[in-house]
């Protein structure tokens, strides 16, 4: 454990990087929080049905997108992970405008993958999944 610590100062001292200690505590409702803090981010909500346009709670929704100036200057695939509340939906915050990867996985229900481009804030995404096809 020690040598694991020691390896990454020794790499964030060499990196010229200064590293911030990041703390999660209570959130506050803000007027402020309703409207992204970047103008190059949006938040999404996405509402997730079946095919008789019931909601689908608990089921797993990924969102991938590219992040720029990961190692080496090259862009990197970021992920984020939600579960749908029960009323099918899901707010996401600050995703990067541009091309995202939607997935979404629930028990017996086909899985769903998509890619959305993503221009404005605020954007409702709506998905049907469908019931898989009954074998013998």
């Amino acid at each position: 454990m020690l040598a694991g610590f020691l390896l990454f100062a020794i790499c964030v001292a060499r990196a010229g990087t200064k590293v911030t200690s990041v703390t999660s505590g209570p959130t506050t409702a803000n007027p402020q929080d309703t409207k992204a803090s970047d103008p190059d981010t949006t938040r999404l909500k996405i509402v997730v049905t079946n095919s008789d346009d019931k909601p689908v709670g608990n089921a797993s929704v990924y969102l991938r997108f590219n992040e720029a100036g990961g190692f080496m200057r090259k862009d990197k695939l970021a992920e984020m992970n939600f579960k749908t509340n029960d009323d099918g939906t899901v707010k996401v915050p600050n995703v990067p405008v541009g091309k995202v990867l939607i997935q979404v996985v629930a028990k017996g229900l086909h899985t769903y993958g998509k890619w959305y481009d993503i221009a404005k804030d605020q954007d409702t995404i709506t998905i049907k999944l469908e019931r898989p096809a009954h074998w013998y």
